[in-house]
């Protein structure tokens, strides 16, 4: 079983959310708030420490008033053709 912590997807879409946060000028605490979440799940996401879902993805999209199409094509376009689940 393939892992996808750490995948060529999983990077690219953390980059993608640390940029998307950054563009819209948050701190991970301010990200927090807005998810009211703790600032360490922020960190843990973006540090690719943690996987996110299809869900938490969606929050996260909104959140950071973003199109979560944008980021799903940006992991989608980084995942290897022949990645294994």
């Amino acid at each position: 079983m393939a892992k996808t912590i750490r995948s060529s997807g999983h990077e690219a879409l953390r980059d993608a959310l640390i940029a998307a946060r950054k563009d819209a000028d948050l701190t991970q605490a301010e990200l927090a708030g807005r998810l009211k979440c703790h600032q360490s799940f922020v960190a843990r996401v973006e540090s690719g420490e943690r996987r996110i879902d299809v869900v938490e993805l969606v929050v996260l999209s909104r959140a950071l008033e973003v199109d979560a199409a944008v980021l799903l094509a940006v992991a989608e376009g980084a995942t290897d053709l022949d990645h294994k689940i």
